[in-house]
């Protein structure tokens, strides 16, 4: 009878298969590390972003009422604060006088233009007598019926007569200009209602509005505070967030818009929510470069291997939590969308998702 027992491994041999079980296990995570990169890419580096509106308003002003808090949901249109609108009201009353006045002035013009236009008519026919005796006169002479100096009279009342034909015709052009056009585009009215419209918009601004549905941050406004037009007193914050992950750009060669992304939030650990690429940002700041007459810039390390470049890629989720703006999460990728590689990414992202109850 034979003995079939194995003679126990010295120390060396453990330690060799210690070695070699210790360097396959690290190939073969390296060779995994490599694979899911290109198949299944993830990063860490990503956080919640929301479009984040500051609110300004567009007059000045003492503050008289404020009708939010600080973290109250608003709608698009709410009122936000009012600035006190007693100056702005004189402007519009002031504004509606001076249209009145236009109208007036442009009513006294057009009475201007039909007295012109009667001495007009008058004139030509004080000209036309002055043409005639004239003409008569002047045959009377020739047969010495009256004095040469009657008929050169009548002849230079005639020139006065023609002329102030003439006087009246400029008068009533000079009347035209000074009215300008007819009807709702003469310069007058039009210049009148401007200044209307523009005092009555500055009204309107007393009372700032939310221009999008949000959530009020960075609110500090009282009754009684002095603001200044384009200073911003507090801001919007949108409900529709983007996930704004950075990728590493050799990881995102199999990656295009609407594939299929899974988040994981540290402020949720454990929990795994489902999106897609929106889209995926066409440069960094690095890459710009400026026209402003220097000479390039080259870059200069002492490092023996360069970081990888990271490029932003925009996520958009199905059913979004609400979460603060600037939160961290971790962002998993499935570009071909198979079935292994499907699998192995959800392993992934949940493993993250998990060690966020640690960390």
């Amino acid at each position: 009878m034979t003995d079939t027992t194995r003679p126990a491994l010295t120390p060396e041999q453990r330690f060799r298969r210690s070695v070699y079980t210790a360097t396959a296990a690290g190939a073969l995570l390296l060779l995994y590390a490599v694979v899911a990169d290109q198949f299944m890419p993830i990063t860490p580096e990503a956080r919640v972003l929301y479009d984040t509106t500051r609110v300004a308003p567009e007059v000045s002003g003492t503050v008289v009422r404020v009708h939010i808090t600080n973290d109250q949901r608003v709608k698009a249109g709410q009122v936000l604060f009012e600035i006190d609108p007693t100056r702005y009201q004189i402007a519009v009353d002031a504004a509606e006088l001076a249209l009145d006045q236009a109208k007036q002035t442009i009513q006294q013009r057009d009475a201007d233009i039909a007295e012109a236009r009667a001495a007009i008519v008058s004139a030509k026919a004080t000209a036309e007598e002055a043409v005639r005796q004239a003409t008569r006169k002047w045959e009377l002479s020739k047969r010495n019926a009256v004095s040469l100096s009657v008929a050169e009279t009548a002849a230079a009342e005639r020139d006065a007569a023609l002329a102030a034909v003439e006087v009246a015709k400029a008068r009533l052009r000079a009347s035209l200009v000074q009215r300008g056009e007819d009807g709702p585009d003469n310069l007058y009215l039009r210049e009148a209602r401007n200044k209307l419209a523009l005092a009555r918009r500055d009204l309107a601004q007393t009372r700032v509005v939310a221009a999008e549905d949000g959530v009020i941050a960075n609110m500090r406004l009282r009754p009684g505070d002095y603001v200044a037009p384009g200073t911003p007193v507090l801001a919007v914050v949108g409900l529709n967030p983007i996930i704004a992950a950075d990728f590493r750009e050799k990881a995102l060669t199999r990656v295009g818009v609407g594939d299929e992304a899974l988040v994981s939030f540290d402020a949720l650990p454990g929990r795994v929510f489902a999106g897609r690429v929106a889209s995926i940002d066409a440069g960094v700041a690095q890459g710009q470069v400026n026209a402003d007459g220097t000479l390039a810039q080259t870059v200069e390390t002492d490092r023996w291997i360069r970081r990888a470049q990271r490029v932003r890629v925009n996520v958009s989720l199905d059913a979004p939590p609400r979460l603060v703006s600037g939160a961290r999460a971790t962002v998993q990728l499935v570009p071909n969308g198979s079935v292994i590689a499907r699998a192995l990414a959800q392993a992934q992202i949940r493993l993250f998702a998990l060690v966020r109850y640690v960390y």
